[in-house]
């Protein structure tokens, strides 16, 4: 800067926007808090849902059925809006990749999701899925050349051997089911990173809420091909507590805290609700235990805190950010 004798530097901002500031701030953590809450409520249901004699296809479907006239709501705005603007619909190219990468993100994820948990504790399935953003960086170096540092790695050797000593004691007592379970739900986790690292190019092509619309609604023509192919329409007729646990799954689980958790990263980085997603595992222990009895002695324990204590310093160190879009509990 010139020597003039007069400093400059940004105008503070008038101290009556302080306050204005400040509670958005804490209005993004409430609303981060309350999206991790709620998606950590999935497995619960899922669980409670299976009780009442809901396969994982009947499921699956009736809860993208439910869910699906919310996104396709707002893939409608964001083609109002393309139009308001002028601006041309994306290439038919990019919605067929949209739409694919749906199915993966989507469908083929949360199938496997549901299918793992009629094996393994909602407690172990959420800690297994908590570890998705590991392997987001790990697919990223061995596919797409992206870096990878050792405190991601240390990282991911404290989480999954906390994943081992979880898994260790629920296969002593439960045996090859407990490895189906988590081969299953350690796919989705799979399928889901390759989702992540796939949507990012063409999230910032199309817009994160057209992408969402397509995504999701591919999903859900997926979710009722596998349906109607082993099933007839008559098996969606269901009511009572079945009927109750699939909009709660599809309402309370997934719509309801996608739209929290996109409210809350307009407020606060990706980094900040990462972090205060961390509670989303304890959460569901604790739900877990109450509605469904589930226990953990102190080795599950301990597997529960390495598995936290890991990802939760991956996030902390910046790169467990999540890509700018809206991220739907599977």
């Amino acid at each position: 800067m010139p020597a003039t004798g007069i400093t400059s530097s940004p105008a503070a901002p008038p101290a009556s926007n302080a306050p204005d500031r400040r509670d958005s701030w804490e209005v993004g953590y409430l609303f981060a808090a309350i999206g991790a809450v709620l998606f950590s409520t999935k497995a619960v249901i899922v669980k409670l849902a299976y009780g009442v004699q809901l396969n994982p296809e009947t499921l699956l479907a009736l809860r993208m059925g439910f869910s699906l006239p919310f996104y396709l709501a707002i893939g409608a705005m964001a083609v109002r809006e393309r139009c308001r603007r002028n601006l041309a619909l994306p290439r038919p190219d990019l919605w067929i990749r949209a739409a694919l990468i749906g199915l993966l993100g989507y469908w083929l994820s949360s199938y496997s999701d549901f299918l793992g948990l009629e094996y393994i504790s909602a407690q172990f399935e959420r800690l297994i899925l908590f570890t998705y953003p590991l392997f987001v960086v790990l697919i990223g170096a061995a596919f797409f050349r992206q870096p990878v540092t050792l405190r991601v790695l240390s990282a991911t050797l404290i989480s999954y051997s906390g994943l081992a000593l979880i898994f260790s004691e629920n296969f002593s007592l439960d045996g090859p089911h407990v490895a189906i379970g988590a081969a299953l739900v350690m796919a989705s986790s799979i399928a889901f990173a390759l989702y992540q690292l796939l949507a990012r190019e063409v999230i910032l092509i199309m817009g994160p809420r057209l992408f969402t619309c397509i995504a999701m609604t591919s999903a859900a023509i997926g979710a009722f091909v596998q349906f109607f192919a082993g099933h007839s329409a008559n098996a969606l007729l269901v009511q009572g507590r079945p009927l109750a646990y699939a909009i709660l799954i599809a309402i309370a689980a997934t719509v309801i805290p996608s739209f929290f958790l996109n409210a809350a990263l307009h407020r606060i980085s990706a980094q900040a609700n990462g972090a205060i997603g961390t509670i989303s595992p304890i959460v569901t222990i604790l739900l877990s235990a109450a509605i469904l009895g589930e226990r953990l002695n102190a080795l599950g324990i301990a597997g529960a805190v390495l598995v936290i204590g890991g990802i939760g310093w991956f996030t902390l160190s910046g790169r467990g950010a999540s890509p700018p879009h809206m991220v739907i509990s599977k």
